[in-house]
């Protein structure tokens, strides 16, 4: 690694690089064997996706709950679990293979990390993990489908963090009907690294209305009867 990126690193990561160099020489020795990145990313993984996970923190409050949906080879959420050991993370991935490489990562780096198997729109996962105050995600889903994934998997007042590329303005304009209906409100694109990397992370961001669990309540009473 040049010498100005591991600083850049170290920056983000504090005492905790150790273990964001670890990470990243599992994917570095398993990730493309085992399907989780593509061989031409391996070569810039700090600056395309540890960084660019890890710099999503400073927009998450201290000590709050978090569901990585859609985790995949654990990003963002492994970045942002060693950069904030504050907080309360859950990694939600529906791919068995996927969840074991997830699990083995946390168990070998000693992450206060809980890997759960399943998809954000099942009843299950609803029930189990309902009520967390940020949702993050990366490369899964268009903003129509993943605000309907997502935002019940949020308190009142959370926030769905969705990382995306340059077209993110865009795709809020494209789905913001969407998004409401969905239950969000407040949306908007943001950047965050405009400090550590070269392209900052453009982030979508939407809270959950006040009034969403509500009407979640109304419509559930309304299909039991």
């Amino acid at each position: 690694m040049a010498a100005a990126l591991e600083d850049r690193a170290k920056r983000v990561f504090g005492d905790h690089y150790p273990e964001a160099v670890a990470f990243t020489d599992l994917l570095v020795e398993h990730g493309v064997e085992r399907g989780l990145i593509g061989p031409r990313e391996v070569d810039r993984l700090w600056e395309r996706h540890i960084l660019n996970s890890a710099v999503v923190a400073e927009l998450l409050p201290r000590n709050c709950r978090v569901v990585d949906v859609g985790s995949g080879a654990g990003l963002p959420g492994i970045p942002l679990a060693i950069a904030r050991p504050d907080l309360d993370l859950t990694l939600l991935e529906p791919m068995a293979r996927r969840v074991a490489w997830l699990t083995e990562v946390v168990d070998t780096l000693g992450l206060r990390v809980e890997v759960v198997r399943g998809r954000a729109e099942e009843a299950a996962v609803r029930e189990r993990l309902s009520g967390s105050d940020v949702v993050t995600a990366r490369a899964v889903a268009p903003l129509e489908r993943l605000a309907g994934w997502c935002l019940p998997l949020l308190r009142p007042g959370g926030r769905l963090v969705a990382l995306k590329g340059e077209s993110a303005a865009e795709e809020l304009e494209r789905d913001a009907l969407a998004v409401r209906r969905a239950g969000g409100t407040r949306s908007r694109v943001t950047t965050c690294g405009g400090d550590v990397l070269e392209l900052p992370t453009t982030v979508v961001l939407v809270e959950r209305d006040e009034q969403a669990s509500g009407r979640d309540g109304a419509r559930r009473r309304r299909k039991d009867r």
